[in-house]
């Protein structure tokens, strides 16, 4: 049985065209291409007696990508006779920042909280308000996935992990 949430219903109304993120992808990536140039430039781009410096490849990569990206901007500014489609809808977008906000969010608790508490908050809150699971369920597996998490990576690998205040209580 498909669940009709995930269809997108066709009166929603397009955020953004697909034209205009498009064009603002080619402008950041021309940025970045432009930043990666001159830092490798200024690292040193050249061919020395003993082979390339350290910013030879990667200068002529950035060079690669700022053609490109204005090879794609050349064709995204012609004038264009079809009507643009939608990047994203209404109910699209929502379904995105569902997923976005929470992630964000965790990466900042994980500053405080560390990785597994912070863990544990993620899966069980996504598992209880997104998957609408029983909340007991939600927090079991929760708990049980940050708990093989620290024993994987703590015990059994000694990888040294974010951790924070609760972690530290129990001595580690």
């Amino acid at each position: 049985m498909s669940d009709q949430t995930d269809l997108a219903p066709s009166d929603s109304r397009p955020v953004v065209g697909a034209r205009s993120v498009n064009i603002a992808v080619y402008l950041i990536l021309l940025a970045l291409a432009a930043l990666l140039a001159w830092d490798n430039w200024r690292t040193g781009m050249a061919w020395e007696a003993d082979g390339p410096q350290a910013g030879y490849f990667p200068f002529y990569l950035s060079l690669i990508l700022g053609a490109a990206c204005l090879f794609g901007l050349f064709f995204q500014l012609r004038p264009q006779t079809a009507a643009e489609g939608g990047f994203v809808n209404r109910d699209q977008l929502r379904r995105v920042l569902q997923v976005l906000v929470p992630t964000v969010l965790y990466c900042l608790a994980m500053q405080w909280l560390g990785l597994y508490v912070a863990s544990f908050l993620l899966i069980a809150g996504f598992m209880w308000i997104i998957g609408r699971m029983a909340l007991w369920k939600s927090l079991l597996a929760g708990l049980l996935f940050s708990l093989i998490m620290f024993v994987t990576f703590d015990i059994a690998f000694d990888v040294i992990m974010p951790k924070g205040p609760l972690e530290a209580f129990f001595g580690y």
